[in-house]
């Protein structure tokens, strides 16, 4: 095998297929990224897998022999990262599995194992297919991965619940104490099959990122089976594990209608909630919002024992009674950062009841934050 090609491009790719290598394979080879070097195609091809998500990134270079092999994932792309921006060659000799690398700045060996053992991704060929706008997907993405849960004990909260209807793609995310809800319509997408499917958040969160650095106006193709799902973004693909479970019925969880609503600037209610953060750190993050109708203003306040205290009041549109609501700081600024638009607004009943926070724009998310029991 050999191939010409330059740093930064080698490097970036490495970057982002060594995102599916486990830190802790249960076999050797899978500390490996798997490369491809096709001479009739003048294309590299590198692939990561934990046997739950893979990474499979192609990309152009100069091939004078074809060749299959693997190489330590982090020795390699350590090395690499390192080596000057421009042109490096990299060479294995008949069947060995070393491989040399050579630049300006020297030459290194690497000893890697042969592809033979390397377990192939899952094809997900005859299963339901779909295409989506990158924009309606990441759009998707940014309005419900926060939500997900962090406890492998809930599997199935972990990840992003997928549920198409017609013409809309639904996001779905809860950790059991808040639910984002989001309704991505995309004009350029196909017939939407019925779709009703969980996929884990750490294979979205690497979706996230490889779209964000997607140049083509294509849509992404989505493809799916009973246990995998791939999504093929031309260059870069990625498959991962469906999770196992029912996922729970949130919609139910949803009020039909409010007695009291509050629109308020989205960036002044996040830097006043940042500023009092602060102090709430000091109180198991929990803040008060008091809704004042009388004067049209919100108050937020938070009282921690022996630390201090800090009250700030901002102009709002309220309708309803007065009544006082507290929260988690944290969950409300994750949602209000994931909105794109000048106003929120704040719809609840009670200060036992949930609170929804609703963009005032064209994204339509919908954030059910559960309220904390007021003390004293």
């Amino acid at each position: 095998m050999k191939f010409i090609c330059p740093q930064n491009e080698l490097s970036a790719q490495l970057s982002s297929v060594s995102r599916a290598v486990s830190s802790r394979p249960n076999r050797p080879v899978l500390a490996n990224i798997l490369v491809k070097a096709d001479i009739e195609n003048q294309s590299v091809t590198l692939v990561g897998f934990d046997e739950v998500l893979g990474i499979e990134s192609r990309f152009s270079a100069q091939v004078e022999e074809p060749g299959t092999l693997t190489l330590p994932s982090k020795l390699w792309g350590d090395i690499v990262s390192r080596l000057a921006n421009e042109d490096i060659t990299l060479e294995s000799e008949g069947d060995s599995t070393t491989v040399t690398l050579t630049s300006s700045s020297g030459r290194y060996e690497v000893r890697g194992l042969s592809a033979e053992d390397y377990p192939a991704l899952p094809t997900v060929e005859d299963g339901e297919s779909i295409t989506l706008s990158a924009d309606a997907l990441l759009s998707g993405l940014r309005g419900s991965l926060f939500a997900t849960s962090g406890d492998e004990t809930k599997q199935v909260l972990t990840g992003v619940h997928l549920l198409s209807e017609t013409d809309a793609l639904e996001f779905a995310a809860t950790d059991g104490h808040r639910l984002s809800v989001v309704q991505t319509t995309d004009e350029s997408a196909t017939d939407t099959p019925s779709m009703d499917v969980t996929v884990p958040a750490k294979a979205l969160r690497e979706l996230e990122r490889m779209i964000q650095g997607y140049t083509s106006n294509e849509p992404v193709a989505l493809r799916l089976d009973e246990t995998q799902v791939l999504f093929d973004l031309g260059h870069q693909r990625l498959t991962t594990r469906l999770l196992e479970g029912q996922y729970p019925n949130y919609r139910q969880l949803l009020p039909k209608q409010f007695a009291r609503q509050v629109t308020v600037d989205r960036r002044l209610l996040m830097a006043s909630l940042e500023r009092i953060a602060v102090l709430a750190s000091q109180k198991n993050d929990i803040i008060k919002i008091t809704l004042n109708p009388g004067n049209q203003s919100i108050a937020l306040s938070v009282e921690a024992q022996e630390v201090g205290s800090g009250h700030e009041e901002l102009p709002a549109q309220v309708s309803g009674d007065e009544l006082d609501i507290a929260f988690n700081v944290r969950y409300l600024l994750d949602g209000l950062k994931a909105f794109d638009t000048t106003e929120v607004q704040m719809q609840c009943n009670a200060a036992t009841s949930p609170a929804v926070f609703v963009p005032l724009g064209e994204t339509k998310i919908t954030y059910l934050v559960m309220p904390v029991q007021i003390r004293g």
